[in-house]
């Protein structure tokens, strides 16, 4: 499955093996149907009521929680066991010593066969293994997620602060690594729910289309449309940062979350791909509930029900696909996470002194924000899902 050279011209090993080599994505076995699910990345500091507010969603997922600690961080959680990887505890900066990675590269052959070695331990998630402990059987779904290798690749820079994204032969090696992370996260909770999936933040391929960066997105799309081809189960993708639709359409995956809010008016130009997309049994997740005050200031579960039925709309009389259509194969999630409050107008409104006294917190603003946009989710779903008779 894989080889180790040896380059006189570069006195170093090389590491190399065919990406993509699995190709055996399991079909998604449930049917989205306006359910509720969210980001992974949360703002509370209390882990069992993260937990609640995560099994309460249709499809519960286990929450990422930085304040917590920094392993509870999504970069620092995806970087466990990459040779050469140093993680400043201090700072929270994340670098790769090339020596250190050269010396580490032939124990780490070793064990790549075992998958067991890619799995994410206690030590680098709490959270997750408290979520793998409960009663997950009951649920249509539940997801896991994990940071892709492009975001990876920019965030983490070697000894010359230059991202490892650059580095051909370093980039080969993450892509390949990201996936049996992907893969062993996946088989785990597939244990407990046969329709798990894992969604991958690709906040990363939102930048590739920038000409200030070496890495292009011709070359980010030829990476990861091999990339996909071996993750085990449903294929996911998730991004916050702009999109560009059919771009991702087309890379192979099968279910696509975003921050819908943001786009405002859908472009019918997307149409197409969208249709084609739900042809081939497609999800998407539609990220349309705002997470900042100012935005939660203005909107209700009926003004963002009725804009997301606008962009079901537009896409209907531009293609193929019917609004009940998309419905039918809908998500509803928040827009993105919320570690700082953007809005900054006001506070979204006060828990009770019963959920204080229960979580021992005084929620901060963030915190509240998150909890009244996950109240939002089940309004929106029970709208939509009456409006479209599902």
């Amino acid at each position: 499955m894989f080889t180790i050279g040896y380059t006189e011209s570069q006195g170093r090993q090389i590491l190399t093996y065919p990406i993509g080599r699995y190709n055996v994505g399991d079909k998604m076995k449930f049917e989205a149907r306006c359910r509720t699910t969210a980001m992974g990345i949360m703002p509370h500091r209390n882990i069992d009521r993260a937990l609640e507010l995560a099994l309460a969603l249709d499809i519960p997922f286990w929450p990422q929680l930085p304040r917590v600690s920094l392993f509870e961080d999504m970069y620092v959680q995806a970087s466990e066991g990459f040779p050469g990887i140093y993680v400043d505890t201090a700072t929270g900066k994340i670098t790769l010593d090339t020596a250190r990675f050269i010396e580490e590269l032939a124990a780490y052959s070793e064990k790549m066969t075992d998958p067991t070695a890619f799995r994410l331990t206690p030590e680098y998630s709490v959270v997750y293994h408290r979520f793998m402990e409960g009663p997950l059987g009951e649920y249509v779904a539940i997801r896991g997620q994990q940071i892709g290798p492009v975001s990876f690749g920019f965030k983490v820079v070697d000894e010359n602060n230059r991202p490892i994204i650059y580095n051909d032969e370093l980039r080969t090696i993450l892509f390949d690594f990201m996936q049996r992370k992907a893969n062993a996260q996946y088989q785990e909770l597939r244990e407990k729910n046969a329709n798990a999936f894992v969604w991958l933040d690709e906040p990363g391929l939102g930048w590739v289309f920038s000409g200030m960066t070496g890495y292009h997105d011709i070359q980010a799309r030829q990476d990861y449309v091999s990339f996909i081809r071996g993750i085990e189960g449903p294929r996911a993708l998730h991004l916050c940062a702009n999109v560009n639709l059919p771009y991702l359409l087309d890379l192979g995956i099968e279910i696509l979350s975003f921050d819908a809010y943001q786009i405002e008016i859908m472009p019918r130009d997307y149409s197409g791909a969208i249709a084609e997309f739900l042809a081939r049994d497609g999800i998407i997740s539609w990220g349309i509930v705002p997470v900042d005050s100012f935005s939660m200031s203005i909107e209700t579960p009926t003004s963002l029900a009725k804009r997301l039925s606008g962009y079901w709309e537009v896409i209907a009389a531009n293609s193929v696909a019917t609004a009940r259509q998309l419905a039918e194969q809908a998500l509803i999630a928040p827009a993105r996470c919320c570690l700082k409050d953007i809005g900054q107008v006001g506070a979204p409104g006060e828990r009770t002194d019963k959920q204080a006294k229960k979580t021992g917190q005084v929620p901060g603003r963030e915190e509240q924000l998150v909890e009244k946009a996950f109240t939002f989710l089940a309004d929106i779903s029970r709208i939509l899902t009456k409006r479209y008779q599902l």
